[in-house]
């Protein structure tokens, strides 16, 4: 299996939406938006799938020195050895990639988030970075269009976190600010027991708001003269804001069900972004 073979099948296994906004970029950007996926995937797996701290903060610091690697000449892991090519093509900045892994960091550190500025420098990292490398790899000539790429992650972010608020809870983590949760009368218990209540739907609803908000910005912010390369983009947020649509419409029952889109929904709406571009 080559090193995008690998990436290809990563980003495929998770059924993530980001994988329908790959699929009609040309191949050279398509290889190397699945590899800076892959490269998520395997350091978010890290916090994800391994409950000892200590052992998830040892994978990191490799992935760390990993990704250094890749700026030496000498990575060794099929994602690393795709994002090299991916690097070479597209110059990739190694700052912005190993914010990601501080991001990563940021979950073995905390559970909680004291207020709304504390968690955006989390989406900045996990997401908000990611926004800015994807939109150097689709290419645009307007430096506006780095706004819009930062508040994009920032919005996917703010997304991820509202429909997981009831899988994150069973992890031990809650990442609507505590002064959000105070200000709606939601106590933690409640989160981290699956208690729904009328609060709680109003606490999801300004959740929601706020990451509506940054969408609006986003697209707002992006150049018109950008606007068909960053169509990827554009796509994963007609996908996502759908989705938010989707938990709305439920009664933001997030605490006891996962809200998802079907993958036939999910190519529909990818089509039909890509196409009108």
């Amino acid at each position: 299996m080559t090193p995008d073979e690998y990436c290809q099948q990563k980003a495929a296994q998770s059924g993530s939406s980001f994988y329908y906004s790959f699929l009609f970029l040309p191949p050279d950007r398509r290889r190397a938006i699945t590899a800076l996926y892959a490269f998520c995937r395997e350091v978010d797996d890290v916090v994800d799938e391994c409950p000892d701290g200590q052992i998830a903060a040892t994978k990191l610091a490799w992935w760390r020195r990993e990704l250094a690697n890749v700026y030496r000449g000498s990575p060794q892991h099929p994602v690393t050895l795709a994002l090299q090519s991916a690097q070479r093509e597209f110059d990739l900045p190694e700052e912005q990639l190993q914010e990601i892994i501080d991001g990563m960091e940021m979950d073995l550190r905390q559970t909680r988030y004291l207020d709304f500025k504390t968690l955006a420098l989390y989406c900045y990292r996990v997401a908000g970075v990611v926004g800015l490398l994807a939109a150097g790899i689709f290419g645009y000539q307007d430096r506006r269009t780095q706004k819009y790429a930062h508040d994009l992650g920032i919005a996917f972010q703010l997304t991820n976190i509202i429909r997981d608020v009831g899988e994150d809870a069973r992890r031990g983590r809650i990442y609507l600010p505590i002064e959000d949760l105070q200000r709606f009368s939601v106590p933690a218990a409640d989160i981290l027991n699956a208690r729904h209540s009328d609060n709680f739907r109003q606490l999801m609803e300004f959740q929601i708001e706020r990451a509506e908000s940054y969408y609006a910005q986003a697209i707002a912010s992006l150049p018109e003269s950008d606007r068909r390369a960053q169509r990827p983009g554009l796509v994963m947020a007609a996908i996502y804001r759908a989705l938010l649509d989707e938990i709305k419409r439920d009664g933001c029952l997030v605490l006891q069900q996962r809200t998802s889109l079907t993958p036939l929904r999910k190519l529909w709406i990818a089509w039909w972004t890509w196409v009108r571009g």
